[in-house]
């Protein structure tokens, strides 16, 4: 394992490193705050590197007394690239068995990336956690909750799906550009652009970014990582797990489910989906907002995570 510790703008420690979980999976990971203060483990989704838990939100969080953990899922970012053989299914089997709540054949399985989630608590010696999953990452976070309740304190589940069968799907105008990419040649302006047209589409509408910001922040994630074959393969892990109702219905720990009304990706359906199936829930249905985390809505979200924490 190897680490640093730099300073952030606030003159909050952060320590970073990478973990060694199981199956020798490299975690690359950041640890802000009081060792010593309650630990939150935030799990970001599909094709989304740790930065998308924005520093400006890790920051906040550490201010109302949180020890913020963010890491970079398998497959994406500075952490380990999976690659692994498995047999072959044609994708609209593949999501046809996904529509059903069934499983498929894949390189590997939601419950693999919620052991990794596992395998980072252990590596930084933390017992329990508050634990928030945003999109996959909350699917993820619900496996973590129903499979191991003695890890987690508190769960956030933000514009998530308990992948449960007949749940509304995705707007096709959503879906299309995540599963089309922008081309084997293509440039870092085609990157940029992509991405920028991924985000406009699927993003808070009341809460748009400005076009620039947007560009910026896209150049800074391709420039420090781009794996497109990674994120088939999460994808993959996505449609091949099988419906998770009856992993959530496992849940004990305090919980809030967050979701857009205006969600064209993870319909608000299957937001209600997940609240139903944990006991004692709580729904927060956000006006305005998309599948994205915008900057008007960080104060927000992080008072719904920082009261229920303090439901544990």
């Amino acid at each position: 394992m190897t680490s640093s510790e730099k300073i952030a703008t606030s003159a909050t420690l952060i320590r970073s490193g990478k973990a060694v979980v199981k199956g020798g999976i490299e975690l690359c990971y950041e640890d802000w705050g009081d060792e010593a203060a309650e630990p939150l483990l935030l799990i970001m989704g599909l094709s989304a590197q740790m930065l998308l838990w924005h520093d400006e939100f890790c920051q906040m969080l550490v201010d109302r007394g949180f020890r913020v953990i963010r890491f970079d899922n398998r497959d994406i970012g500075l952490s380990s690239q999976v690659k692994i053989r498995v047999e072959k299914m044609n994708e609209l089997v593949r999501m046809a068995r996904f529509t059903l709540g069934l499983k498929s054949p894949s390189p590997y399985s939601l419950y693999d990336m919620a052991a990794d989630a596992e395998g980072l608590l252990d590596h930084l010696g933390i017992p329990r956690a508050h634990v928030v999953g945003a999109s996959m990452g909350g699917m993820i976070a619900q496996i973590l909750a129903g499979t191991r309740p003695d890890r987690v304190k508190s769960l956030g589940v933000i514009f998530s799906s308990t992948n449960q069968p007949l749940l509304p799907p995705p707007h096709p105008k959503a879906l299309q550009p995540l599963m089309k990419g922008p081309g084997k040649t293509a440039s870092m302006e085609d990157l940029v652009a992509h991405s920028v047209k991924l985000f406009s589409i699927i993003g808070s509408p009341a809460h748009p970014t400005p076009i620039a910001e947007r560009e910026a922040f896209a150049r800074r994630l391709i420039g420090r990582s781009y794996h497109p074959a990674g994120v088939k393969r999460q994808f993959t892990a996505v449609l091949s797990s099988g419906s998770l109702l009856p992993v959530a219905r496992r849940i004990t720990a305090p919980t809030v489910v967050i979701h857009g009304k205006e969600d064209k990706l993870v319909r608000p359906g299957c937001g209600k989906a997940v609240a139903r199936a944990i006991r004692g829930a709580e729904l927060h249905l956000i006006p305005g907002m998309g599948h994205d985390l915008p900057k008007a809505l960080w104060p927000k979200l992080v008072h719904l995570i920082d009261a229920n924490a303090r439901r544990f």
